[in-house]
C-alpha cells in the first residue's frame, strides 16, 4: 500500500525521535568541527533534530501536493534518498541564518553535515528494512503507526 500523508508524518516523527536521537547521541562525541563542553553540543544538535522535524512535516506538505501529479502518487525509493538533498541544504541556510530557535553561535558547515547525512542515512535505512520487519502492518496501514 502506498503511504498516506497522515502515515508519512506520523513515521518522520517517529523514526526521527527514535532512530534520530539515538544516532545523534552516538555521533555527537566524534563530530567534527565542535569547540566548547559536549553539553552543549548535545544542546544544539538536539534542537538541530527537533528543527529538522518540524521543518519535515512541512516538507512532508509540499511532497504530498506533489506525488499528486504523479500516476502511482508514490515516490520510487531513489526519490525518497534523493530529497537528503534539498532538505539538508534549506536546513542549512535556516541554522546559517540564525532562524533555529535555541541555537547559539555559529555552528560549522561540517558538523551539520557529518550529522545530517548519518542520521538521514541511518532513518532511511532503517525503513527500507528494519522497520517492515518490526511493523509487518505498518505498510499495510499506509504507514501509519496511529
Amino acid at each position: 500500500m502506498i503511504p498516506t500523508l497522515a502515515g508519512r508524518l506520523q513515521t518522520r516523527v517517529f523514526v526521527l525521535a527514535t532512530v534520530g536521537a539515538v544516532l545523534t547521541a552516538l555521533i555527537v562525541p566524534v563530530l567534527p568541527g565542535t569547540a566548547g563542553p559536549l553539553a552543549q553540543t548535545y544542546r544544539t544538535a538536539y534542537l538541530i533534530l527537533l528543527a529538522v522535524a518540524v521543518v519535515g512535516l512541512g516538507w512532508e506538505l509540499l511532497y504530498h501536493l506533489v506525488m499528486q501529479f504523479r500516476w502511482d502518487k508514490d515516490w520510487p525509493t531513489l526519490f525518497g534518498l534523493v530529497t537528503m538533498v534539498p532538505e539538508g541544504l534549506v536546513m542549512w541556510f535556516l541554522l546559517d541564518g540564525g532562524l533555529v530557535p535555541g541555537v547559539r553561535g555559529h555552528v560549522a558547515a561540517s558538523t551539520f553535515a557529518t550529522m545530517f547525512v548519518v542520521v538521514w542515512l541511518g532513518q532511511w535505512l532503517f525503513l527500507h528494512g528494519p522497520m517492515r520487519v518490526l511493523s509487518v502492518t505498518w505498510r499495510l496501514r499506509g504507514g501509519r503507526l496511529l
